[in-house]
């Protein structure tokens, strides 16, 4: 209990320093929510909306939506297609705001392994991006580790979890090919057999800027298979 209590104050203020280290992105925030619906033993469905904001929940910085469909060919390894839409608002030199508007398919492949209980996740997408004002084609290539780190003793009911993910993110079609890169730790909290609420501080590194947000996130499972019948 002492260690869980020493990671919230640590996270509590990695966020709070992190929030407070910029002039335009003083109060960046990102809210996220995401469910994900066993559709049969081998197949997913995941989807998410995802809002961000520059001044709390006040000024709008990106919203989207976000769904895909995995197939487990091998054990663990699950490739997918899946489609996101997404409304991208910045400020340009003059602190107006400009608008754009992205629709963007991809394709992934995810491989995930254990070790003891922590669990570990790599997660390779390429993305096709399609921009408006102005009109854009960009074709970029993600990939995703991503650590789950159980604090319960084993064989005791799961309240709190860790979380550590590093994504990288390149053009594939400029000459500058980085685009940026995410780092995110935080700490997840059981509030039900199949849904978690998860707080986290998020750095996010791009060519000649930096933005760091505080991340709230709300996530359910499900099972939608069809049960069978005795």
């Amino acid at each position: 209990m002492k260690i869980n209590i020493k990671l919230t104050l640590i996270l509590s203020l990695c966020l709070f320093n992190g929030l407070y280290s910029q002039s335009k992105d003083n109060y960046n925030m990102w809210f996220q929510y995401l469910m994900s619906a066993k559709l049969t033993d081998k197949s997913t469905l995941t989807a998410l909306t995802q809002y961000r904001s520059f001044d709390l929940a006040y000024d709008t910085r990106l919203f989207l939506v976000n769904a895909y469909v995995d197939y487990e060919v091998a054990e663990n390894i699950r490739p997918a297609a899946g489609a996101m839409f997404l409304i991208l608002e910045s400020y340009n030199a003059d602190d107006s705001k400009k608008i754009r508007y992205e629709k963007r398919p991809f394709q992934q492949v995810t491989a995930d392994y254990y070790i003891g209980r922590t669990s570990i996740s790599n997660r390779l997408r390429v993305e096709e991006r399609f921009l408006s004002n102005p009109d854009e084609f960009e074709v970029r290539l993600r990939y995703l580790i991503s650590v789950r780190i159980p604090f319960n003793k084993k064989g005791e009911k799961e309240k709190l979890y860790g979380i550590l993910k590093n994504e990288i993110r390149m053009n594939m079609d400029k000459e500058e090919p980085f685009d940026s890169n995410r780092i995110t730790a935080g700490l997840g909290i059981k509030v039900g057999k199949n849904s978690a609420l998860e707080l986290a501080f998020i750095n996010q590194m791009e060519t000649g800027k930096t933005s760091n947000y505080g991340f709230i996130g709300f996530r359910n499972s499900f099972d939608w298979r069809k049960k069978k019948q005795q």
